[in-house]
């Protein structure tokens, strides 16, 4: 088998991940009041500062409140934040900067299960990150039907998505400048077109078929109407999206960490 051949051949897991993801919870829960409330600031500034001042302008969209409307893409957009900058500045310190990976492996663990581990720890946090908003929203009153807490294991899956896309970028980072290429040339743009600050029939025709693409905009089709009190339609498709953005990108992520890491 050629060396590319062995990078990229399919991951080899075991449930030895955990010990990694319990050694980043006891590192994290050092500092978790302090992160926890970083990872709330900024969605709930985006809620507030724009549900009631464009609120006051926008009033009702879709037939509800702006700010209930906006309340469902901030849930999503927090769980997308955490997971990213988890996987690309945590994770890449651990890696790169730190060398604690290199250390992890000297243990009896595979690097396929260190990058695993990576990907649900980020996920946890984004679903601690996601829940902890939507508790916010539901005592703002911006949502109270109990169909929201459908959206709980909904957070879970959109971290492991986006973490799973974050150390791809994470693998083929040089240094952490290059997470901003990320952040401008896909996660900005991803946050305007998937629906979180206004529907997405108001774009373009062709806008509208390339944010289809988006898995934010799948995962926003999926918790807006649970959060505003109906069932979403087409559910399934929705979720096989997101799973396959999961998939992929995690295969890609410990294909390109070998090729980096295991020469």
């Amino acid at each position: 088998m050629s060396a590319t051949a062995a990078h990229f051949r399919l991951p080899s897991l075991s449930w030895r991940f955990a010990s990694v993801w319990s050694r980043n919870f006891l590192v994290w829960r050092k500092l978790a009041l302090p992160s926890l409330l970083g990872n709330l600031a900024d969605p709930m500034i985006y809620l507030l500062g724009l549900g009631y001042g464009l609120g006051a302008l926008v009033e009702t969209v879709d037939g509800v409140p702006y700010v209930h409307f906006l309340a469902a893409g901030m849930v999503c957009f927090s769980c997308m934040n955490t997971a990213s900058f988890e996987t690309l500045y945590s994770a890449f310190s651990r890696m790169h900067v730190q060398r604690t990976w290199e250390g992890l492996m000297n243990a009896p663990l595979a690097l396929d299960d260190i990058v695993l581990a990576e990907m649900v720890w980020a996920a946890s946090k984004a679903a601690l990150s996601g829940t902890a908003i939507l508790l916010v929203v539901a005592l703002f009153g911006f949502t109270s039907s109990p169909l929201a807490l459908g959206v709980v294991p909904l957070i879970f899956l959109i971290g492991l998505t986006f973490a799973a896309m974050g150390l791809v970028v994470t693998a083929l980072a040089p240094n952490y400048d290059f997470f901003m290429y990320y952040f401008t040339l896909f996660i900005t743009p991803m946050a305007l077109l998937s629906g979180v600050f206004f529907p997405l029939d108001q774009l373009p025709a062709a806008l509208q078929v390339g944010a289809q693409m988006l898995p934010l905009a799948h995962a926003i089709a999926i918790a807006r109407p649970l959060m505003l009190g109906e069932l979403p339609t087409a559910v399934l498709p929705h979720l096989a999206v997101l799973a396959a953005y999961a998939a992929v990108g995690f295969w890609l992520a410990v294909s390109l960490t070998r090729r980096r890491l295991l020469k």
